[in-house]
C-alpha cells in the first residue's frame, strides 16, 4: 500500500472517532511494515486514553519496525495525559513518519523535527486538504482561533424554501437525508436554536439512531433569545444537557460556548441572518430537496445585502448526493 492509500484508510478511522475524542483530535493512524504491508490502525481514544498513534503501533508489534507510521496529524511531542507520540515511534523503530498536516497547538509541536533528528525519514502534507477539509476541520479551525467552529446547516426545498406557505416543514428533506443530519449530530458538542424554533417546532435536537433510539454522544443544546421558553417544551427534557442564553447577539453566543470545537446552528431563519451578518458563520450545509414550494418562508432572513456588489460570496468544497436529495457544503470564498 502506498502512503496517500494508507493515508486515506487513516481519514477513514478519524471520521469514525470524530466528536468521540473532545478536547482532543480525531486523529487516524496506519502502520505499514517494512514491505508495505498494513500492519496496524489506529485512531484516538477519547479524552485520557491512548492516541491513534499508540493504538496503531500497539497492534502491528514487532512488524512496525523498519516500516512506516502515517498519521492524519503531526505527532505530538510533548507530556500530556500520555506520553509523546514522538517517543512510542522511536522505540518502535520505525524508518518513516507520513503525516498530513502540522500539529498548529506549540505546545504539542515539534514532533517532525524531532524525528528527522533521530534519523526517521518523514514526510507531511499528504492528503493535507482532504484531512483540513474533514475529521480535523473543526479542530484545525479552533486551535487557529480560539473559537468554536460554527456550521450553520439547514433544509430547503430547490426554490430556497424551507417551509411551505403554511407554516409546515416535515418532511423537505428525505429520510436519508435527516439520517445523515443525525449521525452528524452525533460528532459535535452543540446545537444552537433560537426561542422561536422551539415554539413553532418544539424540536428535541438530540443525535437518534435509524432506529429512533438516542446515540451513545450527544450535543448540548443550546437556546438563545430573550423570551422564555415552556418548561414543557421538548429541547428540555432529559435525553441530554441544555443550556439557555438569553441574548439575541451571535458573539455573545459564540464566547459562551468557547469551550466547544463543534458547533452547529440549526435555527430558523432569523436567528440564522443574524449569525451570518455577524460574520461568526465558518461553514453551511444545506440538504436541498427536489421539490418546489413557493410562498413566503425562505431558509434565511435580512443578512445586510443591499445589492449584487455585497453578496456575501461562498465556494463549494463538496457536493455529494444523499438519497434523492443534494447535500451541499460552502466556505466562505
Amino acid at each position: 500500500m502506498t502512503p496517500e492509500a494508507a493515508m486515506r484508510l487513516a481519514i477513514e478511522q478519524s471520521e469514525r472517532v470524530k466528536g468521540a475524542t473532545y478536547p482532543n483530535p480525531p486523529v487516524g493512524a496506519v502502520i505499514l511494515d517494512a514491505g508495505g504491508e498494513v500492519v496496524g490502525v489506529g485512531a484516538t481514544e477519547p479524552t485520557g486514553g491512548a492516541h491513534a498513534e499508540v493504538i496503531a503501533m500497539r497492534r502491528a508489534g514487532e512488524l512496525a519496525r523498519g516500516g512506516t507510521a502515517v498519521v492524519t496529524l503531526e505527532p505530538c511531542n510533548h507530556h500530556g495525559r500520555t506520553p509523546p507520540c514522538v517517543d512510542g515511534l522511536l522505540a518502535a523503530g520505525v524508518a518513516q513518519v507520513v503525516y498530513a498536516v502540522d500539529d498548529p497547538n506549540p505546545i504539542a509541536a515539534g514532533g517532525s523535527a524531532r524525528l528527522r533528528e533521530a534519523g526517521v525519514v518523514v514526510r507531511s502534507g499528504v492528503e493535507a486538504g482532504a484531512v483540513g477539509g474533514g475529521p480535523l476541520r473543526e479542530w484545525l479551525h479552533k486551535q487557529r482561533t480560539g473559537l468554536p467552529h460554527v456550521t450553520w446547516k439547514f433544509a430547503t426545498s430547490v426554490d430556497g424554501r424551507s417551509a411551505a406557505a403554511d407554516g409546515s416543514s416535515q418532511w423537505i428533506t428525505s429520510e436519508a437525508a435527516r439520517a445523515d443530519v443525525h449521525r452528524h449530530r452525533g460528532t459535535i458538542e452543540a446545537i444552537i436554536v433560537g426561542t422561536g424554533t422551539v415554539f413553532v417546532d418544539d424540536p428535541t435536537l438530540t443525535a437518534r439512531r435509524p432506529d429512533g433510539s438516542l446515540a451513545d454522544r450527544q450535543p448540548l443544546r443550546v437556546v438563545v433569545g430573550e423570551r422564555e421558553i415552556s418548561s414543557e417544551a421538548n429541547v428540555l427534557n432529559d435525553d441530554t444537557r441544555t443550556m439557555v442564553i438569553r441574548t439575541h447577539d451571535p458573539h455573545e453566543v459564540i464566547r459562551a460556548l468557547s469551550d466547544r470545537t463543534a458547533v452547529l446552528l440549526e435555527g430558523g431563519p432569523t436567528l440564522a441572518g443574524a449569525f451570518l451578518r455577524a460574520g461568526v458563520i465558518d461553514r453551511i450545509l444545506a440538504y436541498v430537496a427536489p421539490i418546489l414550494l413557493g410562498g413566503p418562508i425562505t431558509a434565511v432572513d435580512d443578512i445586510g445585502v443591499l445589492n449584487m456588489a455585497g453578496a456575501q460570496r461562498w465556494r463549494f468544497d463538496a457536493i455529494e448526493p444523499v438519497g434523492p436529495d443534494v447535500r451541499l457544503s460552502l466556505v466562505p470564498n
